[in-house]
């Protein structure tokens, strides 16, 4: 009768959901966060509003979860544990006296340091930073952020070099703010993503830290992703009279990942061969490797995996910059539709998208072309075309970009003699989007399936709590747990499929010619 919260803070919105033992939903809470974009190329979060947004639907879940247990006779004692998942790279500075930020946090997104890694690039350091953290050097990962904070920020490396100041992913934020700031901590595979963190070792690299001039002491302490971090203090989500007087006054933060690999957690993948692509703002295809750092040589990157345990775990990942985050732009953008909502049938309005290829490289191409000066191209047009033609083209490009990371993958797995990847199993907010998941399977010719539940970020950070705090006995139980909800099988011909890749490869060159 166990239940557990799972805080999903990612880059579009905040997300509290309660699940049972079975990894159901109780209730949930949502908020769209704000972006900041004050030059071109730079995306920023207030890490206030995170905190106040991630705290809010907490209440909001909560809540709503004693309403609804309270008619079955139950009540939230029950609450056993809290996951925590995160969007990743997105690097926070704050002072560790008062928790308060130094400045807006720097967004995944984010393309300003740029310029630094393309230096560190010209200086030969691509292979060493590989063969350390299994990143390629890039604005994406966090190091270089840190680093711009800490030279742009006034004050802030003279006191970061006093060890007045704390840096941390969105994970150690939360982290800090549920515990009153008694913890300042991340997990292996939220560190995995800083570009400062050695994934061989487990430890943060002294080389790195060198390069990039970021003291020791700013930096979390790393654990398994499966750990007691710290427990949630009373009052933590607002007034005690707001909250049901049958919460538990602490509750153990049991679990943290990042969120695409708590998605790969939550998808039951821990054994090695078991890909999973998250469709959100970008579309992250994860492979787990077992207990094997696979190195790639088409473009992918080598990750730490959501770690049960003490015993390493990686995975090969790709990443789409801009996946759901195109619909966005319709909406917001090109004001082509009034909600999201309203994109399938948009699309579907016509047969096809007549001819037009949409690349949305609004921050550059991630992999396998890691491509960091192109830019968002619609190519393909004739007087024919319409915004429904657009916006079938802005899903289709979802597919192509997904398609291209797990061909690079096929690629890398072949190479070592592993297994095909026989199926992809999908989740995030765009794989309900039905038009897109068949029009993904066409591509792959693989069948893709859509579980149950597709909150699987959340799920994975649930079950990861569940395990620290004995709700699961071990990973099979959780297995038992992952079930279908529809599988999409390809019906277009190979042929076809490969004619229309080679005319999206087309279309990308041209976005990167610019």
């Amino acid at each position: 009768m166990a239940l557990i919260l799972a805080l999903d803070q990612g880059t579009s919105s905040s997300r509290s959901i309660v699940f049972d033992a079975q990894g159901h939903i109780v209730a949930s809470a949502q908020q769209e966060i704000p972006q900041h974009y004050p030059q071109p190329g730079w995306v920023e979060h207030d890490p206030l509003t995170l905190w106040a947004t991630q705290r809010d639907t907490a209440r909001q879940a909560l809540q709503q979860a004693a309403t609804a247990l309270a008619s079955e006779g139950r009540s939230l004692g029950e609450l056993r544990a809290i996951g925590v998942t995160n969007q990743r790279e997105t690097t926070v500075l704050w002072r560790r006296d008062t928790g308060q930020p130094l400045a807006r946090a720097i967004v995944w997104q984010d393309r300003r340091t740029e310029a630094q890694c393309a230096r560190w690039r010209a200086q030969g350091l691509e292979a060493t930073v590989r063969a350390k953290t299994g990143l390629v050097i890039d604005a994406y990962f966090s190091g270089s952020k840190l680093q711009w904070l800490l030279d742009n920020v006034d004050g802030a490396r003279a006191a970061a070099e006093r060890g007045e100041l704390a840096f941390g992913t969105v994970d150690s934020w939360l982290l800090w703010q549920l515990t009153g700031g008694r913890v300042h901590a991340t997990d292996v595979s939220n560190a995995s993503r800083t570009m400062l963190f050695n994934i061989h070792t487990g430890d943060w690299d002294g080389d790195l830290l060198a390069l990039m001039q970021i003291p020791r002491s700013v930096l979390p302490q790393v654990h398994p992703s499966s750990h007691i971090f710290g427990e949630a203090l009373a009052g933590v989500w607002g007034p005690a009279d707001a909250m049901p007087a049958s919460l538990p006054t602490r509750i153990p933060i049991g679990g943290m990942a990042g969120d695409q690999q708590a998605a790969l957690f939550g998808q039951a993948g821990f054994e090695a061969g078991l890909a999973k692509n998250t469709y959100g703002t970008g579309c992250f295809m994860l492979m787990h490797t077992g207990a094997q750092a696979a190195t790639s040589t088409n473009g992918l990157l080598t990750t730490a995996a959501a770690q049960p345990d003490a015993t390493p775990a990686y995975a090969l990942e790709g990443s789409v910059f801009i996946g759901g985050a195109v619909v966005q732009w319709l909406r917001d953008g090109l004001q082509a539709i009034q909600a999201a909502s309203q994109v399938q049938s948009l699309a579907e309005s016509v047969p096809d998208a007549g001819g037009v290829m949409f690349v949305p490289a609004f921050t550059g191409l991630g992999a396998p072309y890691w491509q960091s000066d192109a830019r968002g191209a619609i190519v393909g047009l004739t007087r024919g075309s319409t915004v429904a033609h657009i916006a079938r083209a802005a899903l289709e490009s979802i597919a192509f970009q997904s398609t291209a990371l797990l061909q690079a993958m096929a690629r890398d797995v072949s190479a070592v003699g592993g297994p095909p990847v026989t199926e992809l199993r999908v989740d995030g907010g765009a794989c309900v989007n039905n038009l897109l998941m068949q029009f993904q399977a066409d591509l792959l010719g693989i069948p893709v399936v859509r579980p149950q539940v597709v909150e699987t970020t959340a799920l994975g950070a649930a079950y990861l709590a569940g395990l620290a705090t004995g709700v699961y006995a071990d990973r099979h139980a959780i297995a038992r747990l992952w079930q279908a909800e529809r599988t999409f099988y390809p019906t277009l011909s190979r042929e076809r499929a490969a004619e229309l890749m080679a005319r999206w490869e087309h279309a990308v060159r041209q976005a990167c010619a610019g």
